[in-house]
C-alpha cells in the first residue's frame, strides 16, 4: 500500500501518469519555415513564426472548455524548428513564448526532435491498456505521404525530419479510445496518409484533399482553413 501511494505521488508531481480510465488528448505542432528559403516564392510560408503554435493553443482552449480545465492534454512541439527560427530570423526567445502557453493552461509540453520520440510516446507514454488516446491532431507542414516537421526550416522546400505513412504501422493498435478524434490540419494528408493511418490504427484520420492555409489566421479565430478547391476527407 505504501509503495503504491509513493508511486502515485511521484506520478502526480511529474505530471506523467494518469489514472485508470482517463483519456489523453494529444496535439502536435511542427516547426515553421525560414524566410531565407521562402522569401522569393510567390506564396511564402510562415511569415509569422507562431502559425502552428496559435492553432494548437486554440484547440487547447476548446478542449478545456468542452471537457474541463483538468483534462489531460499533452502537446508535442518540434523544438529544433523553433530554435533555428529564433536564432536565424525572429531573434527572440520563442521557446519561452511556447512554454508560457503550457503554464497558462496547465498542460503537459513535450519537446521532440524525431518521429521516433512521438511514436514511442503514443505507444507507451502512458499505460495504454488503461489510458487511451481520445484525440490526436497535427498542426504543421505535410504532404500526401508524411508530416514534415521541419519543412523549409533547415533546407529549402524540403524536410529532414518527418513521420512517413510507411512508419505508421509502428503505432500499436488499441491505444486509441473507441470514439477517438484524429485530424491532420496540414496539406494533402487526406489524399494518401489518412488511408494508411486507418489501416495501421483502425481509426479514421480526417485530412485535407488539397492544401490548407494558416495565413491571416486572426480573421477566423486562428483555425486553419482549406484552400480554394480543397475539402476534408480521409
Amino acid at each position: 500500500m505504501i509503495r503504491i501511494l509513493v508511486i502515485g505521488i511521484l506520478c502526480l508531481s511529474a505530471g506523467l501518469c494518469l489514472a485508470a480510465g482517463d483519456r489523453e488528448f494529444i496535439l502536435v505542432s511542427g516547426g515553421p519555415s525560414l524566410s531565407e528559403w521562402e522569401k522569393f516564392k510567390a506564396e511564402p510560408h510562415d511569415r509569422w513564426w507562431g502559425n502552428f503554435i496559435r492553432a494548437a493553443r486554440v484547440r487547447i482552449q476548446e478542449i478545456q472548455a468542452k471537457h474541463g480545465p483538468q483534462t489531460p492534454i499533452t502537446w508535442f512541439v518540434y523544438r529544433p524548428g523553433y530554435v533555428r527560427r529564433a536564432q536565424r530570423q525572429d531573434h527572440t526567445d520563442l521557446l519561452s513564448n511556447i512554454t508560457s502557453v503550457r503554464d497558462k493552461y496547465g498542460i503537459k509540453l513535450v519537446w521532440f526532435d524525431t518521429a521516433d520520440q512521438l511514436i514511442n510516446y503514443l505507444n507507451a507514454g502512458q499505460p495504454r491498456d488503461r489510458v487511451k488516446i481520445a484525440n490526436f491532431e497535427y498542426f504543421g507542414h505535410s504532404n500526401r505521404a508524411c508530416f514534415m516537421f521541419d519543412y523549409s526550416n533547415e533546407i529549402d522546400s524540403a524536410s529532414k525530419s518527418w513521420l512517413h505513412e510507411n512508419d505508421l504501422k509502428r503505432i500499436h493498435r488499441g491505444i486509441f479510445s473507441r470514439d477517438a478524434f484524429v485530424k491532420s490540419w496540414g496539406c494533402h494528408t487526406g489524399e494518401s496518409m489518412s488511408k494508411k493511418w486507418k489501416s495501421a490504427t483502425g481509426k479514421r484520420m480526417i485530412g485535407a484533399m488539397g492544401s490548407t492555409n494558416y495565413a491571416d489566421g486572426h480573421k477566423r479565430g486562428w483555425v486553419p482553413a482549406l484552400s480554394a478547391g480543397a475539402r476534408w476527407g480521409g
